[in-house]
């Protein structure tokens, strides 16, 4: 099942949207390209499995 989750980029602050695809477990790490500044953002991604409620944090990709 997949979502949709909002993030803010760690470049420039712009909020972004992202699929999230539940079924994936309830936590996961995977690199997402800012819509706005292109530059890529390291998501870590936590799901509550009672009530899926997601929350992102967000840190810079280096290189």
């Amino acid at each position: 099942m997949q979502t949709t989750a909002e993030f803010y980029c760690a470049f420039c602050g712009e909020e972004n949207t992202t699929f999230i695809d539940v079924s994936q477990g309830s936590q996961q790490k995977y690199i997402e390209d800012c819509q706005v500044c292109c530059r890529p953002n390291i998501l870590y991604v936590r799901i509550d499995e009672d009530s899926l409620d997601i929350e992102i944090d967000t840190e810079y990709e280096e290189g």
